[in-house]
């Protein structure tokens, strides 16, 4: 089989080389399509590198995200860096928590869960059309919707909310800028979304609201 340089170089920065031969696709699993490789993302440079690299893709290949490298892509996302308290990579008001993050592929759209560090399906259906207006999301083998869940938000007014949770997505998103940098992937944080479709196609209640989307790949050559 052959791979691309740009594979071999997203996964010698997760020390996922030796998985080279087998299957790459995300969600390639036998058993538990929702699984994730426990996260390693290791030390693959200094934040001011990250910070140097960092910047805006918007031309992507379709090639997938190998699978240990979109489990340590999640966790410094938002994943849960301190175990004891259950506390999170970014911060959030009063740690409310209340971004929940979609994961939209041709697989389907799956739910992050931090705690069990895992993908819960939420939909087999392709519904890439539906995470942005953008010609380049439906390319992008990942769409990172931030999802914010208003009934977590017990000790903030409804007039902070929206301002709040626009404020939290943003950390979770820079987050993500910097681990693509560091990772050889192309990111771009992006509205442009029809909301009301896309909420039902991912069944959201009525105290769920999407805030931005976020689409990650291999940049096109």
């Amino acid at each position: 089989m052959k791979v691309s340089r740009r594979k071999v170089l997203g996964m010698l920065a997760t020390g996922a080389v030796a998985g080279v031969m087998g299957s790459h696709h995300v969600l390639a699993a036998d058993k538990d399509p929702g699984a994730l490789p426990e996260p390693a993302p290791g030390a693959a440079g200094s934040l001011v590198r990250a910070l140097k690299l960092r910047q805006s893709t918007r031309s992507f290949s379709p090639e997938p995200i190998p699978r240990q490298l979109l489990s340590d892509l999640l966790w410094a996302a938002f994943g849960i860096n301190r175990p004891a308290s259950g506390k999170r990579t970014a911060p959030s008001a009063f740690n409310s928590q209340e971004i929940d993050l979609y994961v939209i592929m041709q697989d389907g759209v799956f739910v992050y869960e931090p705690q069990a560090h895992r993908l819960n399906l939420v939909t087999s259906a392709d519904v890439r059309e539906l995470a942005g207006r953008q010609g380049y999301v439906r390319k992008a083998p990942v769409n990172i919707m931030y999802v914010a869940d208003y009934a977590r938000m017990k000790r903030i007014s409804p007039e902070q909310k929206p301002v709040l949770t626009a404020a939290n997505a943003g950390c979770i998103s820079q987050n993500v800028y910097l681990f693509c940098a560091l990772n050889a992937l192309g990111t771009v944080v992006r509205d442009g979304i029809d909301r009301d479709a896309l909420a039902r196609a991912m069944s959201l209640g009525k105290d769920q609201h999407i805030v931005l989307g976020q689409s990650v790949g291999y940049r096109k050559s």
